[in-house]
């Protein structure tokens, strides 16, 4: 793999899907962010781009030339602000990897999917009623018209919430150092509900794979994910992966979503999405793990990296 790759975005999938080109043996492997500062990945370089900023679309769209895969691991600023952010940065992504002749490698999430309580397998129809899942499924739908069109090579990528190293934002890496210290948490939605957790070098290994098989081409996978565990269940596994006995976890009262959601604004924009959390939010990955010859990390190993990641490891509690 000689080739030039440009990774969009530097959080954790994007650090994860440029680490994992730079193992394959990518050539010129090009990490995008805001700043350009940051986390070094060893073998890539970094480069600052703002994307909701003037001029990005042209930035981009040079950035892009000669690259054979340009990976949209990006993320808005903030989770208000996705209904403006998103449309002109998809938009100019797709027009820099058209102009490009790159694959366009999209890692996305479950919110296109109706939340229903039952397994999302791949080839599900995107049929979200929130304002976030619309939006994210008319970002799929576009892309793929314009592969079916001959504009353009796309393939997309969904995982759900993530775990593993370089993950402390989102649901259960958010409370891991706080339970590490021995202290009770609070999680969102009910805790003993059963949730798909997928490790973030597993959505960067299925991202790179698909990416550069061609016959993957055209459609959506899922990333390879270990079987559903409770929010609690998963806060009990990184304690006992720390050393550390696990800790007490109860709900937050679904009553701070609507008083606090008046005057914060992530808590309002929870509201449409804290249905994952409520009922069982199931991800089936057995299609791309036939078709891309894939697997998920193991589950013990997905525990130790996040409780590495949250604070420092001990000998394991059994």
């Amino acid at each position: 793999m000689s080739e030039r790759h440009v990774v969009v975005g530097a959080g954790p999938v994007g650090r994860a899907v440029a680490r994992e080109l730079v193992r394959r043996g990518a050539g010129d492997v090009v990490l995008v962010s805001r700043s350009g500062a940051g986390e070094e990945v060893e073998g890539a370089r970094r480069v600052a781009l703002d994307l909701g900023g003037a001029g990005s679309a042209e930035g981009l769209t040079a950035l892009c030339a000669g690259a054979e895969v340009v990976y949209n691991a990006a993320n808005p600023p903030s989770y208000d602000v996705w209904g403006t952010w998103w449309p002109p940065v998809a938009q100019a992504l797709s027009a820099a990897a058209q102009h490009s002749g790159a694959v366009l490698a999209t890692a996305s999430c479950l919110y296109p999917y109706a939340v229903d309580g039952t397994p999302m397998v791949e080839g599900r129809p995107d049929d979200a009623s929130g304002a976030k899942g619309r939006l994210r499924a008319a970002m799929t739908a576009d892309a793929m018209a314009a592969h079916r069109a001959g504009r353009a090579r796309a393939v997309e990528v969904r995982g759900s919430d993530y775990l593993g190293p370089g993950v402390s934002q989102a649901h259960v890496p958010v409370v891991v150092p706080r339970a590490l210290r021995g202290r009770a948490v609070r999680v969102f939605g009910d805790p003993d509900a059963l949730h798909s957790f997928t490790d973030v070098r597993d959505m960067a290994t299925a991202l790179v794979t698909a990416a550069t098989t061609p016959a993957a081409h055209g459609r959506v996978w899922h990333a390879p994910t270990n079987p559903p565990v409770s929010q609690a269940e998963a806060v009990a596994g990184v304690c006992r992966a720390a050393g550390v006995a696990p800790v007490r976890v109860r709900s937050w009262p679904r009553a701070m979503l609507t008083l606090g959601g008046t005057v914060v604004p992530f808590l309002r924009e929870m509201r449409e999405t804290v249905g994952q959390f409520e009922q069982p939010y199931v991800l089936d990955s057995a299609a791309s793990e036939a078709a891309l010859s894939l697997s998920p990390t193991p589950w013990a190993e997905v525990l130790r990296a996040t409780a590495e990641q949250g604070g420092a490891v001990r000998q394991p509690v059994h």
